[in-house]
């Protein structure tokens, strides 16, 4: 015998769990369980009426990745880092050379959104930032090809992808920056630390 038995309880013993009175008929459960649905019929209904009203969302919602343009060309310098971040292989780019100060870009630049599953690796190890996630979260495809998306509809001005990117500078490392490390600033024009300083 179990020690369990010896001391008298056993798996279905009916000490374990008692009812008493009215907890038989669960009526305190039942009342309990109203009381809780009518609170909140008098409460203020937040039913949106999509897709005629549409949903406002804060700077904290990962929607589609976009590329971030700023002065008209985009900030990506074809490193390929979120390339090789992306779990599901998404996101796919050609490089190539230009005359501007970065002296590189991408050529091609596409991200497969049938793919993407808005993990948000990209946007995270970005040197640039030049990729984030917008707040775009509606649109539809009629064909698998619309889904694969080019520079020409990934592109988006800084402006509108601001409220985004002053979410990532509050989450940024602390430790990132002129304070933490000795640099010259002639060495690297396009990262982050001078561009914040432009």
């Amino acid at each position: 015998m179990s020690t369990d038995v010896k001391q008298g309880i056993s798996r279905g013993d009916k000490k374990e769990r008692r009812l008493h009175g009215g907890g038989k008929l669960y009526v305190p459960a039942i009342l309990q369980g109203m009381m809780f649905s009518l609170g909140h019929v008098f409460r203020k209904k937040v039913t949106k009426m999509y897709p005629e009203e549409k949903i406002e969302l804060g700077p904290e919602f990962r929607g589609r990745p976009v590329l971030v343009a700023e002065n008209g060309t985009e900030r990506c310098v074809a490193c390929g880092l979120c390339a090789r971040a992306c779990p599901p292989l998404a996101i796919s780019m050609q490089a190539a050379e230009t005359e501007d100060q970065k002296e590189r870009f991408p050529e091609k630049f596409e991200i497969d959104m049938l793919r993407c599953i808005y993990c948000g690796f990209c946007e995270e190890v970005c040197p640039e930032e030049a990729i984030v996630m917008s707040p775009e979260y509606d649109y539809n495809f009629t064909d698998r090809k619309d889904a694969i998306m080019g520079k020409d509809r990934l592109i988006k001005s800084k402006e509108e992808l601001q409220p985004r990117l002053d979410f990532l500078a509050k989450k940024r490392n602390n430790n990132f920056g002129e304070n933490q490390y000795n640099f010259d600033p002639k060495n690297n024009i396009h990262t982050l630390r001078n561009r914040e300083d432009s």
